[in-house]
């Protein structure tokens, strides 16, 4: 490979060889397992969930886990072009030498990007064209949670956080290589393992209007329902101390601080809220170390403290003051992502200031509050306002605020919400005297579009057509107009996508395997997007993608995921529909348990 690397924009993607990397002698252990992300390294290096399994895998004697990653289009010319077949970055070994891979499916748009590893590795695409000594393929992540769309592609899937159940599996298969066992008797396995879901192991049948009839298991091992694996307590897991420290600048090259798994607070939109399910928080003291740890390991001189709504850790606000005291004279900056607006402390923002400014982040998500009301957001205007009145008067002076159009029920008036709130915000920072705020205001509007998503109360809707999506848009093009103020949006064909893909069943795997065929890769990148060879081969598959995107759903029909079981029952997503209807708050679990069923899942008391 070595002669290849000047040839390429960013060599550094293939060489390895990081501070901190794992280096283990493959003869030598059982297990070789192959961590695969179906995206560029800056993406996959930027992963928490990489660095913990990495970690774990490698703590184990017996097992070796090492990286892959997608490479970009001109090393893949260049593999195809030598006969050079997909490798790990640690050994630089072939990925068909490896016991398992394992893909994370973080969004659907890297679904391509699966199928052409695969094939650059030289491993069948079909799980059913494996044979006896290939690698086992198999998955876990967010996206796993509707696997259907791809259930033809991988081995088996894994429901949950993988910290437990990814050992149990590696234990399996160490005992199923001893005894030297077929490839089907281990599938069976790890079937009866709580968590895992071996598609093949199922048949579908479907409705004469194209609705699924049901699922029927067709092997004894399987489970009639995938519960999701959740780890009790945080504090007992092993986390990386060691963190490789990449010569590339990645997407988040930065210090992680995982507060809690989990998220109080229900909005209806957000698969992750509903998913993560319950709240488990690690202990403050346990925080602190950590982060003197990795900070002395890695060098990095920035923390970021990661949730999914970081001010809702119990000791937040103690816990910033403790880390910026103990990292403040070292010029190591506090990075503070998902803040809510309605509790960030002046005091604070005033502490991190002082290390190093930035700019700040908020998602009002909508511009009225009938519409932040249907969609459980909890906000008001004056919460809003009021925070970016204290981020203004703390010397910030680059607000970027994250919207969604096309949101259920979502009318022109709410629109012009965003546009009225983005300039009462521009109001806010100019009635502060000029002596207490910074010169240059900079608001930045994101608009995303709206993708219903399983497991949430959402997941009924319909979305917007792309024709109504794009009038939208002009109506925030043609009306932020104030000079501070930049509109940026995504390309509704992509968003579009991505509903067809998330809400897929197996029927879907025909047409993701023929756009690969068709050159499909790298959808979530704009240069490489191509919405017609995707229409194409929905087109060729017979697979129509409206019935996926545009179609309301009915509450009583059965949904691809309805045999995977998140531990929120599907009552509460019907009662939160209903409530989103008539535009009723749902208040946070901390204020009042809405019975979504978490609760009885053995973990214990979700909230106090």
């Amino acid at each position: 490979m070595d002669k290849f690397l000047k040839m390429v924009e960013k060599p550094i993607r293939y060489t390895g060889e990081e501070v901190n990397m794992c280096k283990k002698d493959p003869s030598k252990v059982k297990c070789r397992y192959a961590f695969c992300f179906p995206d560029v390294y800056e993406i996959g290096m930027s992963h928490l969930g990489l660095r913990i399994l990495y970690d774990l895998y490698n703590r184990r004697e017996d097992t070796y886990c090492e990286r892959v990653f997608a490479p970009w289009v001109d090393m893949e010319q260049i593999m195809r072009d030598n006969d050079i077949k997909l490798f790990a970055l640690e050994s630089k070994d072939e990925l068909m030498k490896f016991d398992m891979l394992g893909f994370t499916l973080q969004y659907e748009m890297s679904y391509t990007n699966i199928l052409n590893m695969l094939d650059l590795a030289g491993i069948p695409l079909l799980s059913k064209d494996r044979t006896e000594g290939m690698p086992f393929v198999m998955a876990g992540g967010p996206c796993a949670y509707n696997p259907e769309p791809i259930a033809d592609f991988f081995d088996f899937f894994v429901m949950g956080e993988g910290e437990e159940v990814n050992m149990e599996i590696t234990d399996a298969y160490i005992k199923w290589k001893d005894e030297k066992k077929t490839r089907i008797e281990f599938l069976e396995e790890v079937a009866q393992i709580e968590g895992v879901y071996v598609p093949a192991f199922y048949d579908v049948s479907y409705n004469e209007d194209g609705t699924i009839k049901e699922y029927k298991k067709n092997n004894a091992n399987a489970k009639d329902i995938i519960t999701k694996r959740i780890i009790k307590d945080l504090d007992t897991l092993t986390y990386p101390e060691k963190w490789i420290v990449p010569y590339l600048n990645v997407v988040h090259d930065r210090v992680m601080l995982e507060m809690f798994r989990g998220c109080i607070r229900g909005c209806r939109f957000c698969q992750a809220g509903y998913i993560y399910r319950p709240v488990r928080e690690k202990s403050k003291e346990r925080l602190k170390e950590l982060a003197k740890n990795l900070i002395k390991n890695t060098g990095y001189e920035e923390i970021s403290l990661t949730s999914l709504s970081t001010s809702d850790y119990r000791e937040f606000h103690s816990l910033a003051d403790d880390l910026i005291k103990e990292f403040k004279p070292k010029n190591v900056n506090l990075s503070l992502p998902s803040l809510r607006i309605d509790s960030i402390s002046l005091k604070l923002l005033d502490e991190v200031n002082q290390v190093r400014k930035s700019g700040l982040t908020f998602a009002p998500e909508a511009g009225t509050q009938r519409l932040r009301d249907v969609i459980n957001k909890g906000l008001t205007e004056e919460d809003i306002l009021s925070a970016c009145d204290k981020a203004f008067r703390s010397g910030w002076n680059t607000i970027k605020l994250y919207f969604m159009i096309g949101l259920p029920t979502e009318t022109y008036d709410d629109l012009q919400g965003i546009v009225d709130l983005a300039n009462k915000i521009v109001d806010t920072y100019y009635a502060v005297p000029k002596t207490e705020r910074t010169k240059g205001l900079s608001v930045t509007v994101s608009a995303s579009t709206f993708v219903p998503k399983p497991f949430t109360p959402f997941q009924w809707f319909g979305q917007d057509d792309i024709e109504t999506i794009k009038q939208k848009q002009d109506f925030l093009k043609n009306n932020l107009t104030n000079r501070a103020i930049k509109f940026n949006w995504h390309e509704p064909e992509i968003s579009v996508l991505e509903a067809i893909v998330a809400k897929g069943d197996r029927r879907m795997c025909k047409a993701i395997q023929r756009a690969f065929e068709l050159g499909c890769k790298f959808d979530s990148w704009g240069e490489f997007f191509d919405y017609e060879k995707w229409m194409q081969a929905f087109k060729e598959t017979n697979v129509e993608p409206k019935y996926y995107s545009e179609r309301k759903i009915g509450l009583d029909e059965r949904l691809p995921w309805d045999h995977i079981n998140i531990l929120v029952n599907k009552d509460f997503f019907k009662r939160e529909y209903n409530n989103a209807l008539n535009e009723k708050v749902t208040p946070n679990c901390r204020q009042n348990c809405a019975g979504c069923g978490v609760g009885k899942c053995g973990i214990g008391v979700c909230v106090e």
